[in-house]
């Protein structure tokens, strides 16, 4: 739905679980018309589609591909986003660091991504861009030394390259404009700021541009246009967030180096500051939110300043006593409406922060709110889903008028 006039706002069906298409689109029939009532009623309404390969595989089909577009048309949806990031299953059996793959050095992440922006080129309204957020190239405790994480670089910016030259070719035939959003995540290659920055001047843009001009036969200029503008970046608010960086500040330095934004994914983390004393009630209240789906990277702060990385929750509640360490959040997506889970917080102050500043930066046509943890969230925050994801778009549509 329309946000502001300017603004593509949706919700990622990532939330739903279902690896074939069947099941998909079974969801889809379940609760996108409901939440479509209670926000835009009398508006089309966008949608944030998650495919598995599987079910990608499955909506290439003619039939079903047919039968999904009279449906997007009978409902008044259409799809203007993908989630390219988890390639197989995704609910209901343990993720954690599979989530990464196929990393972006294989082919399968490739033809994963190049049947995505196939299906979305036929799907795609004319007159909007289309974006796909993917994997940040990989996971950075599967590499270990400067070397074998150049070699890796290099492998991947070669498959996102290709990816580029198909979104040139996509533009060039039907004038659909459509661009990979990689996704900065704790422990990915790209986590942050600075690796953000470092993978496109240091790899995409002088790699990148090279193989383009001598593969392609574009300009020097062209090139690195094709990537600037077809390559872009998710900015995932509780991933930044997580690591402890500023919203404005981060977009910011994104823009000033000429770093584009495809899709802003509206998403809250946990947080907690520790008491000087007994720590056993934030303790209790963590192990609450400790289980074996999904990641929960913890990033920990200590009197110093200084971060200190866990790769998972249940790690880093092994050093929770530590008195040196101060504040901790952690990478697990929380309904952005609640601001306190008892004895922690949320990060929804990073949203609201995000939210002031796109009121006055138009640096993206795409919102997407990713709380994809519902299955996994302790019984007594959940509420009913359809009513949950309306909520959280509710929520945003009104913060953004306040912000």
């Amino acid at each position: 739905m329309k946000l502001n006039q300017e603004y593509q706002l949706t919700y990622c069906t990532n939330i739903h679980p279902g690896e074939d298409w069947d099941s998909v689109m079974q969801t889809l029939d379940i609760y996108v018309p409901s939440i479509k009532q209670a926000l835009s009623p009398d508006q089309p309404f966008g949608i944030g589609l998650r495919l598995s390969r599987q079910a990608a595989d499955q909506l290439r089909n003619a039939h079903n591909l047919v039968v999904f577009k009279n449906w997007l048309a009978v409902n008044n949806c259409y799809v203007f986003t993908m989630n390219g990031f988890p390639y197989g299953g995704f609910h209901r059996q343990r993720v954690k660091d599979d989530v990464h793959q196929p990393d972006w050095t294989t082919p399968e992440r490739y033809e994963y991504t190049h049947t995505l922006f196939e299906l979305l080129t036929e799907l795609l309204p004319e007159g909007m861009d289309g974006g796909i957020s993917t994997s940040p190239v990989s996971y950075k405790h599967w590499h270990q030394g400067t070397e074998v994480v150049q070699e890796v670089m290099i492998k991947g910016v070669k498959n996102i390259c290709q990816i580029a030259w198909q979104l040139h070719q996509i533009k060039a035939n039907t004038g659909k404009f459509l661009h990979l959003d990689i996704e900065p995540e704790p422990d990915g290659l790209l986590e942050d700021t600075q690796t953000t920055l470092a993978f496109y001047n240091d790899y995409l843009l002088p790699q990148g541009t090279a193989w383009l001009t001598q593969n392609h036969n574009l300009s020097k200029e062209d090139a690195e246009e094709c990537l600037r503008d077809h390559i872009r970046v998710c900015y995932d608010v509780c991933h930044f967030a997580v690591m402890y960086e500023e919203p404005e500040q981060v977009l910011q330095q994104l823009q000033a180096a000429d770093i584009r934004i495809g899709k802003v994914q509206i998403s809250a983390a946990l947080k907690t500051q520790f008491p000087d004393g007994d720590r056993s009630l934030k303790e209790a209240a963590f192990q609450q939110f400790k289980e074996s789906t999904y990641l929960h990277q913890v990033a920990a702060l200590d009197q110093s300043g200084k971060r200190k990385q866990y790769p998972d929750l249940p790690e880093a509640l092994e050093e929770i006593h530590q008195a040196e360490i101060k504040e901790w959040r952690t990478h697990f997506h929380v309904p952005i409406f609640l601001e306190s889970y008892g004895e922690l917080q949320s990060t929804q102050d990073d949203v609201v922060k995000t939210l002031n500043h796109l009121k006055t930066n138009h640096i993206t046509n795409h919102l997407e709110v990713e709380t994809y943890t519902w299955e996994v969230l302790p019984e007594d925050i959940r509420i009913e889903l359809a009513e949950s994801i309306a909520r959280e778009l509710y929520w945003v549509r009104q913060n953004f008028v306040q912000a």
